[in-house]
């Protein structure tokens, strides 16, 4: 297992970036039109790759956000490579290196329809806090944050 720290013009993290946005056309539902304004590749400079062998199984980024904030984006893993404990890894990753670069605090945002990221987060220490940006008032929404 390999951790690569990258930026947005990786062609795996693209790649993967595709299947993630196919998963959450599905689960986003009547929504998705919405959150995927928001999740566009030209603002992320740091991205966090982990390889099997030669194989990209799962990425994650982190955006400047303001001052002394980064907002994690793009965390997903290959479906079959689920369960293994790979998505910790790269966020383990990404909270390092926002670190390195000056960063205090992390925040996010995932969806209720993606109990299991929810869950990934919380295990990791992250809190949920009112809704910020353009997520006030998406009731899909859960905004969350930790103090790096």
């Amino acid at each position: 297992m390999n951790l690569e720290r990258t930026d947005n013009s990786s062609k795996d993290f693209r790649s993967l970036v595709t299947h993630l946005d196919a998963h959450l056309a599905i689960t986003d539902e009547d929504e998705h039109d919405f959150y995927q304004q928001y999740n566009g590749l030209d603002a992320i400079k740091h991205v966090v790759m982990l390889y099997v062998g030669d194989q990209a199984l799962a990425c994650g980024a982190f955006k400047h956000y303001e001052d002394g904030t980064v907002e994690i984006k793009r965390m997903f893993t290959a479906e079959a490579a689920r369960g293994q404990g790979l998505a910790v890894k790269v966020l383990d990753e990404l909270e390092a290196w926002a670190k390195v670069e000056g960063y205090t605090k992390a925040l996010l945002e995932t969806g209720r329809r993606q109990p299991y990221a929810v869950r990934l987060y919380e295990k990791k220490g992250y809190a949920v806090v009112p809704n910020y940006g353009q997520y006030v008032g998406m009731e899909n929404s859960v905004c969350m944050e930790k103090e790096l």
